[in-house]
């Protein structure tokens, strides 16, 4: 399996990503500069966290006209996996790739601690290692991570089973205490929690890694046959 990381200007945890999967999965992953224009030798694209762009206007509303952007969203209408994390979630609901967006903390506040999710769906491509209900310890860091769609896009989400991890003490003011969402396809998630940063014991928690490997076997379980 080939993953990309995504490279914006002012991309801070690429590295991170990088790490996980190369160490912590064990599978090829590349860099991808942002203004890439074909993805098609990928079968998982990775957006980090960071402040693409210098977050000038908010976060990842100028990452969204990126060159690369077109050919993550063709990417998208191919089924290939998707994530983004924090800037990357940013990004995605700035694209539009997934619906909602993304306001300041309601403490106007720079969060940054491990924090306790639920895992709402563990019936998706990134959450197949997890149980439904299960609580993980996954470190967020962000300023701009509160969550907001209307009441009819959250009664959507839920009804699509869409929502994907709940904080369990919302640190940031999200609706619904959402920490990560995917889209109605199922190809395409967004989340503020960093699992890249939470790969091994060492980091504080290795509840994270089983999400890279949930990916790897879903696209086993669709690709590989014995």
């Amino acid at each position: 399996m080939k993953f990309a990381v995504v490279v914006f200007p002012g991309s801070n945890c690429d590295v991170d990503m990088y790490h996980a999967v190369k160490d912590g999965l064990g599978e090829e992953v590349h860099y991808v500069w942002h203004q890439e224009t074909d993805l098609s030798g990928y079968d998982a694209i990775l957006l980090p966290g960071g402040f693409s762009y210098g977050d000038y206007l908010r976060g990842g509303a100028i990452a969204r006209f990126a060159p690369v952007m077109e050919a993550i969203k063709a990417a998208a209408e191919r089924g290939i996996f998707i994530l983004g994390v924090c800037n990357g979630f940013q990004i995605l609901l700035e694209a539009g790739l997934l619906p909602g967006a993304m306001r300041r903390n309601n403490s106007l506040k720079f969060r940054c601690f491990h924090t306790p999710l639920e895992v709402i769906n563990a019936n998706t491509p990134f959450t197949l290692h997890y149980a439904a209900g299960e609580v993980i310890s996954i470190p967020i860091a962000h300023g701009e991570g509160n969550y907001y769609c209307d009441p009819a896009t959250l009664a959507e989400l839920e009804q699509n089973r869409q929502i994907v991890f709940r904080y369990k003490e919302n640190p940031n003011g999200s609706v619904g205490d959402i920490a990560g969402i995917i889209n109605k396809e199922g190809n395409v998630l967004g989340m503020m929690p960093h699992p890249e940063r939470a790969v091994e014991h060492l980091l504080g928690s290795s509840d994270g890694l089983r999400l890279f490997t949930s990916i790897l076997k879903a696209w086993r379980e669709k690709h590989v046959t014995v």
